[in-house]
C-alpha cells in the first residue's frame, strides 16, 4: 500500500465522521443518545465524529437508522466510506514507537495539500537531516534503547518522503531563529542541517522563512503550531498543537482562523525566502 492510499483512509475517516456529525445535529440528537443507540459512550461518538477511531459497519448502520437515513444509495455510500476508512496506514508498522495521538497527525500530514508550520524549538521534522533527527530524538532519552531511537529516526525520514513526491504538498515553514541557534548534536551536525535547509528551500514546493531575533516580539508568541489544508472541499483546515504526552486537533472555524491570521502575520513579518537563504548562509559561516 502506498503512503498516499493510507493517508487517504484518514481523510475518509474524518469525512465520514463529519457527515455523521452533521446528520446527528440536523436531527437534534445528542451524542449521549447516539452513543446509547450503539451501546457506546458519548466520548466514543465524539471520537468517531472527529475521525479519531475506526468504524464498525454495524455501528454506522445503527447510527444511520437513528438519523433517519433510509435511502439505499446514501447508506451504501457511507458504509463504503467506512470500509475504506479502516484501511491501515503505512505508519502502523511503526506503532511500537508511534504514540496513538500522533498517528492521526501522520495520516493528516500525508493527505494534506498545504502544510503551514511555525517552529520555535527545533527544525521542523520534515526538514531535519538524519543526524539532526538522531540528536533530537536522543536528547532527554536516557530511558530509550538504541533500537527504539533508530526506529523513531526512521519514522521521521519516512515522513519526509512526501516532500519529494510529485503529488506532494506545499510546505510553508517559518522557523524561529532560536531553532537554528540551539545546537542539537555537534558542529558538523548543525552545519549539515543548515546546508540541508538551504538546499530544501530551493525546491518549488517548499517556502522557508526565518523569524530573526532582531524583529523582537511576533505573532508566534503562543508557540509551535501546524496548519493543515486538504484538497477535499468537505474537509476543513486542521490546527495541530503538540504537547508533551498528547496533542490537540482544532477544526472549529473561529479557532482555525486565529491561527491562520497568526501564520499570515509571521509570513509577512519574516524575511522573504531569498533573504532567509542569506541568513542561513551567514549562520553557516559562523558555525
Amino acid at each position: 500500500m502506498t503512503a498516499g492510499e493510507s493517508s487517504g483512509s484518514v481523510v475518509r475517516r474524518i469525512l465520514l465522521g463529519s457527515q455523521l456529525r452533521r446528520l446527528r445535529e440536523s436531527r437534534g440528537i445528542t451524542r449521549e443518545q447516539a452513543g446509547y443507540s450503539i451501546r457506546a459512550s458519548e466520548s466514543k461518538i465524539s471520537r468517531m465524529e472527529l475521525g479519531r477511531v475506526s468504524f464498525k459497519a454495524r455501528d454506522v448502520e445503527d447510527l444511520l437508522t437513528l438519523y433517519g437515513v433510509t435511502a439505499d444509495t446514501e447508506r451504501v455510500a457511507l458504509l463504503d466510506l467506512a470500509r475504506e476508512a479502516n484501511v491501515a496506514g503505512w505508519w502502523h508498522s511503526y506503532s511500537d514507537v508511534l504514540p496513538g495521538w500522533f498517528q492521526t497527525y501522520v495520516g493528516l500530514e500525508g493527505a494534506a495539500s498545504l502544510i503551514r508550520a511555525y517552529e520555535a524549538q527545533f527544525v521542523n521534522g520534515l526538514l531535519q537531516t538524519e543526524a539532526y533527527a538522531h540528536a533530537v530524538v536522543t536528547r532527554n532519552a536516557d530511558d530509550i534503547g538504541h533500537a527504539e531511537i533508530e526506529r523513531r529516526v526512521a519514522l521521521r525520514l519516512e515522513r519526509q518522503k512526501l516532500l519529494v513526491d510529485e503529488r506532494g504538498p506545499q510546505l510553508h515553514c517559518v522557523l524561529d531563529e532560536a531553532a537554528l541557534r540551539r545546537p542539537y548534536g555537534d558542529r558538523s551536525v548543525m552545519r549539515g542541517q543548515l546546508e540541508h535547509l538551504i538546499e530544501m528551500s530551493q525546491r518549488p514546493n517548499i517556502t522557508l522563512q526565518v523569524m530573526p531575533f532582531s524583529f523582537g516580539g511576533h505573532s508566534g508568541e503562543s508557540g509551535t503550531f501546524t496548519l493543515l489544508s486538504f484538497p477535499e472541499s468537505d474537509l476543513s483546515d486542521v490546527v495541530y498543537l503538540e504537547q508533551l504526552t498528547s496533542a490537540l486537533y482544532l477544526d472549529k472555524g473561529e479557532e482555525v482562523a486565529q491561527y491562520a491570521r497568526s501564520m499570515e502575520r509571521l509570513q509577512k513579518d519574516s524575511p522573504n525566502p531569498d533573504q532567509t537563504r542569506d541568513l542561513l548562509r551567514g549562520l553557516l559561516q559562523l558555525s
